[in-house]
């Protein structure tokens, strides 16, 4: 399938499709707790034609408002636990660092082949328990 230009895909039709994204990673991270990335990534390459470095990026962006918004939410249930998540946060930034170096250097197609793999591995560890 032909990705479009995403110079070209500009207007209403961008602004509603960055909607619809935002909207369906903003309902995973409430309902499965999944950063974002998982949907916005994607849809970013196939609906408005990223490089997959560019919509990794822009997704990083948009988790930190959703990221922001899903704690806060979360946390008036109280399901949020503060010290926790500062040990599995703090140490991801030299993931990050190490992750983003990377993939400057991989070829984009590798990096959307190991994706999908994870994705395809997750999926499978969820159905057989």
């Amino acid at each position: 399938m032909p990705r479009p230009d995403p110079q070209l895909a500009g207007g209403a039709q961008r602004t509603l499709r960055l909607a619809v994204i935002g909207t369906g990673a903003g309902l995973f991270s409430g309902l499965f707790g999944v950063g974002g990335g998982t949907v916005i990534v994607p849809l970013l390459v196939l609906w408005l034609g990223y490089g997959t470095r560019e919509a990794t990026g822009t997704s990083l962006a948009a988790i930190v408002v959703i990221a922001a918004a899903a704690m806060l939410t979360q946390g008036a249930y109280g399901n949020v636990h503060v010290g926790d998540g500062l040990q599995v946060g703090v140490p991801a930034v030299a993931g990050v660092l190490a992750g983003t170096a990377l993939q400057q250097r991989v070829d984009p197609r590798a990096v959307s082949l190991l994706f999908a793999a994870l994705m395809v591995v997750v999926a499978i560890t969820l159905l057989i328990p």
